[in-house]
């Protein structure tokens, strides 16, 4: 019998739920996040199949250790901290055999932004003016300013102290700013 769950169910009943055995519940998790946590593991691997089967990896590996789940975490910072590392092992192991998607256009709709302030063509300029930076300043507002991730929480996803944390997201922006003005200077 499956169980329908609404998007106001906490990650952590539905965690618990599937401890206790609820297969269901864990579904729903993999639904919630599946997306995004492509989309992150894109901004590594630049190429959509090989982020998708990374996605799956990663949770994979959360069913194989459900037990290790750390509770003050939350889910979506739990799940980022996992595809970050399965990513760069598997980006380690195989630098020689990946192709790029440059086609493939993610979360452009995510920004935290009314749409009726933005329109779409300066989202998408934002976007490519995002794809200009370095890979790390990428990352850094992909989880900032797009996922909404609090600075803890970044730390722990790419295991960096908060000094150097809050330094990436400055220059970052700092960065962004620069190619943003560029834009506009054409």
């Amino acid at each position: 019998m499956t169980i329908l769950y609404s998007e106001a169910e906490k990650d952590s009943d539905l965690y618990n739920e599937f401890l206790n055995g609820n297969n269901d519940a864990f579904n729903f998790i993999v639904k919630r996040y599946r997306k995004q946590v492509i989309s992150f593991i894109y901004k590594y691997c630049r190429n959509y199949e090989i982020a998708e089967d990374l996605a799956q990896d990663t949770f994979l590996y959360v069913i194989i250790n459900k037990k290790e789940y750390d509770f003050k975490y939350s889910m979506k910072t739990y799940l980022y901290t996992i595809a970050k590392s399965r990513t760069i092992n598997y980006l380690k192991k195989n630098k020689n055999n990946i192709s790029f998607d440059e086609e493939y256009i993610t979360e452009v709709d995510s920004f935290k932004i009314d749409s009726n302030l933005i329109r779409e063509e300066e989202k998408l300029q934002i976007y490519k003016s995002i794809k200009r930076l370095k890979d790390n300043y990428q990352i850094a507002i992909y989880l900032k300013d797009i996922q909404g991730f609090e600075n803890r929480e970044i730390c722990k996803i790419l295991n960096k102290p908060m000094p150097q944390v809050k330094m990436l997201i400055y220059r970052a922006r700092k960065s962004l700013r620069k190619v943003l003005s560029e834009g506009s200077e054409k």
